[in-house]
């Protein structure tokens, strides 16, 4: 089971159409249809909601194919390659905001697979709600966290199985759910303006594909190094957008006919959809609904331990697995039973680390752009390798894109994130309509890579042309298997 280490040339296997069973399996959970109810929220019509999360899925996951590129050239994992664009010591930076951006994520898909598994038992006759969390927290906790303790292997044969599984149910929930559409009442929604639909696709953007780019190269890593790219890139982009996208609209053409829907989808993102559902179908949907959640779960555990590895943190991987896997189960605890809020939270968390990973995102897919070369593995882990110690370049960049990204971006559903949207004044102010249009995380992107681009083109040049400065991959990794 391999940590931050270079996969070996002998263990690089399989093709580039092999990464479209773990990010399918990761994305095929049933709370796309929820996001049917976050757009609209948004006082747009269906058609104006159907290009904000089309172009938002595709676009954002296409961000994802692009830096899984990366992996393929150097084998290991984003935040070991992110080295190269930071510095050795400044990527500790990175991997820090990684570690909390996938912390985050696994934490809320486990209270949602939580919440929803206790649902169903509740109305199943279960008795006592409490009791039925506490139950469904154990269950999830022990699938998803064991799955991504035991490694890549293990979460490749885990993921083969949920996408099949889950792929099938949720045929036979949509096809249950059908009848409900009313699309009169879809197709009469009104039109919002110009400013509402970035902000849902902006919404979409973050709450998809960038809450997976510090991840993206964490599976084509084991790939050999003549794979496609263009097969990484495309594999990655279709395996991750085509559930999202097909689940999205119809939770548009669902929530759409039933507005009545957006409160209970509030609460509770995944237990308000078995309100739609015959009873028989009960135990099947809570199949769907975890399964789904789980191979959201398993990837971003396995993933978060690699981000807490990249700090510095000295412990194999299992260990920092473990780790993470704890911090989530504390996190679902204080979520599910002390908290009356999940939305507020949910989406304050959304904005805020979407602003900062945008930013990230911009300068690896610099970085990655301006490379005609492999990585040279060995330097990725040396301050005294041809990546240095601390680009201050690339930090400041990352700096300046979170400053002018927090000013444009508006959060009134937590208070302790009131302080943002200083710069709202520029375009009409919070009350204005762009106000919560959100293009701070859009501005942030853009900082990051015109930044990286412009400062960083003249580093990457020079690293190219010196090469390694180590030599030999064998024995410089920290951690190993």
């Amino acid at each position: 089971m391999a940590g931050t280490d270079v996969i070996p040339e002998g263990d690089r296997k399989g093709r580039p159409r092999d990464l479209f069973m773990p990010w399918f399996a990761a994305n095929i959970s049933v709370f796309g249809i929820s996001w049917g109810s976050f757009v609209l929220g948004f006082g747009i019509s269906f058609w104006q909601a159907v290009a904000a999360s089309v172009i938002g899925v595709v676009a954002s996951f296409g961000l994802c194919g692009l830096i899984a590129i990366a992996g393929k050239r150097g084998s290991a994992p984003t935040l070991v390659l992110s080295r190269a664009a930071f510095g050795y010591h400044g990527n500790r930076v990175s991997a820090v905001i990684s570690w909390i951006l996938t912390v985050g994520w696994e934490t809320f898909l486990c209270v949602m697979a939580t919440l929803a598994a206790a649902t169903v038992m509740t109305a199943l006759g279960f008795e006592g709600t409490t009791v039925a969390q506490i139950v469904a927290l154990v269950a999830v906790v022990l699938i998803a966290g064991g799955a991504g303790v035991l490694g890549f292997d293990t979460l490749m044969k885990a993921t083969t199985w949920i996408t099949w599984i889950t792929a099938a149910l949720t045929i036979v929930y949509l096809a249950l759910v059908i009848p409900r559409i009313d699309l009169g009442a879809v197709m009469a929604l009104p039109a919002g303006s110009l400013a509402a639909v970035i902000g849902a696709l902006v919404m979409v953007l973050t709450g998809f594909g960038l809450g997976w780019v510090n991840a993206a190269a964490d599976y084509s890593r084991y790939l050999p190094r003549s794979a496609s790219t263009r097969g990484v890139v495309g594999w990655t982009t279709v395996g991750s957008a085509l559930p999202c996208v097909a689940l999205v609209v119809f939770g548009l053409l669902l929530v759409g006919s039933d507005p009545s829907l957006t409160d209970a989808i509030a609460a509770d993102p995944i237990g308000a959809l078995t309100t739609v559902l015959p009873t028989w179908f009960l135990v099947p949907f809570a199949v769907v609904a975890i399964l789904g959640l789980i191979g959201g779960i398993t990837m971003d555990i396995y993933s978060s331990g690699l981000s807490l590895l990249a700090t510095g943190l000295p412990v194999t991987r299992p260990v920092a697995t473990g780790i993470d896997g704890t911090i989530m189960t504390l996190g679902t605890i204080v979520v599910v039973f002390f908290s009356a809020d999940f939305l507020g939270p949910f989406t304050g968390f959304l904005t805020t680390l979407g602003v900062v990973i945008a930013g990230w995102a911009g300068i690896m897919l610099a970085d990655i752009l301006l490379r005609r070369r492999d990585y040279a593995e060995a330097d990725l882990f040396t301050a005294k390798g041809v990546y240095g110690s601390v680009n201050r370049a690339a930090l400041g960049i990352l700096a300046l894109a979170a400053v002018v990204g927090f000013g444009f971006v508006q959060n009134t559903s937590a208070s302790w994130l009131s302080w943002q949207g200083y710069l709202l004044g520029l375009v009409g102010g919070r009350e204005g309509d762009w106000a919560w249009a959100n293009l701070g995380v859009l501005l942030a992107l853009v900082i990051g890579f015109g930044g990286y681009l412009l400062l960083c083109r003249g580093r990457v040049a020079d690293q190219e042309r010196t090469g390694s400065l180590v030599g030999d991959v064998t024995g410089v990794a920290g951690v190993v298997r």
